[in-house]
C-alpha cells in the first residue's frame, strides 16, 4: 500500500536521526574525561606527524580528521590499514603519534597497525566503541565512546557511532589549534583556494605597488594630477607631502572644483584625510570599508610610515572572489 503521506515520514525520520546524533554528541562532551587531555599532551608532542587510521567508514572519518589536523597547523596523514600490511606501515615512524579509530575495537585489519606501534614505541591513541577491545587495552591512551543507538531502529548502520568519532577528532584539531595560537593567516597558508582562501587573502596579496601607484605632490598643478589619474587607471590620485598620504583627488573632487581647475594645486582639490587600510589586513575589510564609503578604491598605507605602499580596487578584490 502507497504511503499516503511520504513527506511527514520523512520529517519524522530525518528529525528522530538528527536528534539522536545530537543527544549522543551531548552525550559525548559530557563523557570527556583526562583521558582527552592525556591525549591532546601525546599529540602536543609528537616530533613528526599524526598518523590517522580506521577501517570501513571509520576511514572515511578519519581522513577527515587528518585533513583537518594538516589544514590548521598538525601535520598528519591518513594510512589506509589495509595497506598498511602491506607496506604502509613505512609511512609510520619515530615521533609520530598514532590515533586510530575502531566502533568495535575488534578490526582485523587493525592488528598489524597496533602491532607495529607496540613494537616501535609509537605513541597509540584508541578511539573505539567497546570496553576492553583490543585496540582500547593496547593504546598508551584509550577513549571510549560513550554508548549511544546508531540513528537506524535496526542498530546496524555506523551513525550516530561516526559522528561522535568525528566530532571527537574536531575537538582535538581545535584544542590543538588554540594552544598553537593558529591564526586566520596561518590557515591560509595552508589553505589558499577556494572561498575561504580567498576570504582570507590579505591586502598586500592584491593591491598595486610602484610605478602603478597614482600619487603626485601636494604642491604638484592639476595638470600634473589630471595626467596621474588618466595614466594609471584608478580614478584617482593620491596627495603627498614629505611622502606622506595627505589626502585624495577624485572625480567628486574635480567636479566640485571645475571653475579654474587648471590653476589649482593639487592640494587645493584633494579631500584630505582619506580612508586607507593596512597591507597586512584582510581584503574582506577593504571591500567592508570600500562598501560601507561607497568608494571603489583605497590607498594602502603602511602603520609604521604612514607612506602609501599600495592601492587596492573593489575590482581586484572581486577577482580573487572576495565581495
Amino acid at each position: 500500500m502507497t504511503d499516503v503521506n511520504p513527506t511527514a515520514n520523512a520529517l519524522t525520520t530525518g528529525r528522530r536521526v538528527i536528534t539522536r546524533e545530537a543527544d549522543a554528541l551531548s552525550l559525548l562532551a559530557t563523557s570527556l574525561d583526562s583521558n582527552f587531555a592525556d591525549a591532546v599532551r601525546l599529540l602536543l608532542g609528537a616530533r613528526g606527524r599524526i598518523i590517522v587510521c580506521g577501517m570501513g567508514k571509520s576511514g572515511h572519518i578519519a581522513r577527515k580528521i587528518a585533513a583537518t589536523f594538516a589544514s590548521t597547523g598538525t601535520p598528519a596523514h591518513f594510512v589506509h590499514p589495509a595497506e598498511a600490511s602491506h607496506g604502509d606501515l613505512g609511512m609510520m615512524a619515530a615521533g609520530d603519534v598514532a590515533l586510530v579509530l575502531s566502533n568495535s575495537g575488534e578490526t582485523p585489519e587493525l592488528a598489524d597497525v597496533i602491532a607495529y606501534t607496540r613494537r616501535f614505541q609509537i605513541p597509540l591513541i584508541g578511539v573505539a566503541g567497546q570496553a576492553g577491545s583490543t585496540l582500547l587495552v593496547h593504546a598508551d591512551v584509550a577513549l571510549l565512546l560513550p554508548e549511544a543507538p546508531e540513528a537506524c531502529d535496526l542498530g546496524i548502520v555506523p551513525t550516530t557511532s561516526t559522528t561522535m568519532a568525528l566530532a571527537l577528532g574536531d575537538a582535538f584539531a581545535i584544542t590543538l589549534m588554540e594552544h598553537r595560537n593558529f591564526t586566520p593567516e596561518n590557515f591560509r597558508d595552508f589553505h589558499p583556494g577556494g572561498k575561504l582562501g580567498a576570504r582570507l587573502s590579505k591586502v598586500s596579496d592584491l593591491m598595486h605597488s610602484g610605478s602603478e601607484l597614482p600619487l603626485v605632490a601636494n604642491d604638484a598643478p592639476m595638470s600634473e594630477a589630471l595626467l596621474v589619474i588618466s595614466q594609471k587607471g584608478f580614478g584617482v590620485a593620491g596627495v603627498t607631502q614629505n611622502d606622506l598620504l595627505i589626502g585624495v583627488i577624485t572625480d567628486g573632487d574635480l567636479r566640485r572644483n571645475m571653475d579654474g581647475l587648471l590653476g589649482l594645486t593639487a592640494e587645493q582639490v584633494m579631500t584630505r584625510d582619506p580612508h586607507s587600510i593596512a597591507p597586512t589586513a584582510l581584503a574582506e575589510e577593504a571591500v567592508n570599508t570600500m562598501n560601507r564609503h561607497e568608494i571603489t578604491t583605497l590607498f594602502v598605507v603602511a602603520k609604521s610610515s604612514k607612506n602609501a605602499v599600495g592601492i587596492i580596487h573593489i575590482h581586484d578584490c572581486l577577482r580573487a572572489g572576495i565581495g
